[in-house]
């Protein structure tokens, strides 16, 4: 059966997250009936990251095997048509090996966080971006984290439902900038435990308003206790944007 390779942008307010769930709406759950109508077949949409509700991505990769071969333009204009009117969009299909797998080939994992830092409430950005009307000091924030930078264990940025064997995980990049009202939290690893991103976020934050200091973080850090983490940053302003292979 020929495999395929999607990359995927999706606006995740409407969906219960990724992972298909009886009754409710998914992204993987849409894609998979999208397919359903463009050839017929029942398969299993299998993405890199299981991104949670309200969650978007700009750059999110599965792969599906079909029963017959199509061409890459096809699939991806095919499912273009048959996904209407989600909010749901496959950039790009490319066929690939059989050895290829969405989420065990991958190398990292590149997540952005948007936070918009101002006082009027957000028009078009609303469910797009995390809204904080006190003023944050970015610099502070990115100098801060560099300490959660490299092995450790994550435990204090770890939800208490994860299901991943070890808190242990390698931070390969966490940049803090400022661009407007606009401040950017860009992050990236081979994998991350569940709501780590959020979690780091929302202890940023307490740094960017002066709560607390670099040292604050790592202590929290090296705690490996959740109730030492910060408030968690919700789920809106946290794109999946990329994964590497």
């Amino acid at each position: 059966m020929p495999r395929y390779k999607l990359t995927i942008e999706y606006d995740g307010t409407p969906f219960a997250g990724w992972q298909m769930q009886a009754d409710l709406p998914t992204v993987q759950g849409v894609l998979a009936e999208a397919f359903q109508r463009f050839c017929g077949e029942k398969v299993t949409v299998a993405g890199a990251g299981r991104t949670d509700a309200g969650v978007h991505a700009t750059g999110q990769v599965a792969h599906v095997d079909l029963a017959k071969e199509w061409r890459t333009d096809t699939v991806r204009d095919a499912m273009t048509a048959q996904l209407r009117p989600h909010p749901v969009a496959v950039l790009s299909a490319e066929r690939v090996p059989d050895s290829f797998d969405a989420r065990f080939s991958a190398t990292k994992r590149h997540y952005l966080y948007r936070i918009v830092n101002r006082r009027p409430d957000l028009a078009l950005d609303r469910d797009r971006a995390w809204r904080i009307p006190q003023k944050l000091d970015a610099e502070a924030m990115h100098a801060a984290a560099q300490r959660l930078l490299g092995k450790h264990d994550f435990s204090t940025f770890r939800a208490a439902e994860c299901q991943a064997a070890s808190p242990v995980k390698t931070l390969d990049q966490l940049d803090v900038s400022r661009h407007g009202d606009e401040i950017r939290v860009v992050t990236s690893a081979r994998s991350f435990l569940h709501h780590q991103v959020r979690s780091m976020v929302g202890s940023l934050m307490r740094v960017g308003e002066g709560r607390w200091s670099a040292d604050d973080l790592a202590a929290a850090l090296a705690a490996a206790d959740r109730t030492r983490c910060g408030p968690m940053a919700p789920a809106a302003g946290l794109y999946l944007a990329a994964v590497s292979y």
